[in-house]
């Protein structure tokens, strides 16, 4: 896929949050890389073949002090590589862009990663019942592919990855 069509993805993935949130999205930069650098996967102790699909840099809006200004945007960084990686089309990269974006606006809007995997487990539970897969063809988290990584939970750093 080239980097113009996969940033396409991303910027139709963000077009699809509802726009209450939408428009709590300020001063973010939402940018696309094609691989999580290596000094940063050893920074956040991820040895191969984990890798991140996603990165939150900043200061989530719960932590923010009422003279919070003044500052560079926060980051969320869409990684190409390792998303293309475990995608077997165009319908799946869509789907883990999709994913890995809300993933990151909610470390943004302040919530823990424990607080995002149990979203995302309601959601998947509610979605699969809804379309009548069994528990047999659900038994594995979605959000747990091999090639992701999501150990960042205690980061001092302020950073969250997916």
């Amino acid at each position: 896929m080239t980097p113009a069509r996969f940033r396409q993805l991303v910027s139709e993935a963000l077009d699809t949050i509802p726009v209450r949130f939408r428009q709590q999205l300020q001063n973010i930069a939402i940018v696309v890389e094609d691989e999580p650098a290596p000094a940063l996967l050893a920074e956040m102790e991820i040895e191969p073949p984990d890798t991140l699909f996603g990165l939150y840099q900043g200061t989530p809006l719960t932590e923010r002090r009422w003279d919070h200004g003044n500052v560079l945007p926060d980051r969320i960084t869409i990684y190409q590589g390792p998303i293309e990686d475990v995608s077997e089309s165009e319908d799946d990269v869509v789907t883990e862009v999709g994913e890995t974006l809300i993933h990151e606006v909610g470390h943004f809007f302040g919530l823990s990663e424990e607080e995002i995997e149990e979203i995302e487990d309601r959601y998947w539970h509610r979605r699969n019942r809804r379309l009548g897969l069994a528990d047999s063809e659900t038994e594995s988290d979605p959000f747990s592919v091999s090639g992701t990584d999501r150990e960042d939970e205690g980061d001092e750093d302020d950073e969250d990855d997916r």
